[in-house]
């Protein structure tokens, strides 16, 4: 399964470039991620199979093991994409909302849109260690 991020705005380089990098190049499963400008752009278009997952302040709050069952489950019911939507400033609207499969949220607090990407990176990562066994996730 593809897992497929969509991010408002460009991460250039830097700090914040190099932390993504770094987990997207960890995951072991196929990663594309997909830059747009804060207004505007074109949406890459989505194919049937394709679950949308909107990291938004409404979203649940879910934890990294429910994360990546979800995604497991995605992956062996045979969805083909997992897109993962980062808005702009001003996030999603309720349409967008309600189009969505699935909203998550970070926890309560507003982040950077360079750190939740980095987030979501580390996630992904994290989820599909979690998937194949390997020892990086630690459940207190």
């Amino acid at each position: 399964m593809l897992l497929h991020i969509v991010a408002r705005g460009r991460i250039g380089r830097g700090p914040e470039a190099e932390l993504v990098d770094r987990y997207i190049k960890r995951v072991g499963w196929p990663v594309r991620v997909t830059e747009l400008p804060d207004a505007g752009g074109r949406m890459p278009p989505i194919e049937a199979g394709t679950r949308r997952v909107l990291l938004d302040e409404k979203g649940a709050q879910l934890g990294s093991l429910a994360f990546a069952t979800r995604l497991g489950r995605w992956r062996d019911d045979g969805v083909r994409e997992a897109r993962f939507l980062i808005g702009a400033a001003d996030g999603f609207d309720d349409a967008e909302r309600a189009a969505a499969d699935l909203l998550i949220a970070f926890g309560a607090m507003t982040w950077p849109h360079l750190m939740a990407r980095a987030m979501l990176a580390e996630q992904l990562w994290r989820a599909t260690s979690i998937l194949a066994g390997h020892p990086y996730h630690r459940e207190g």
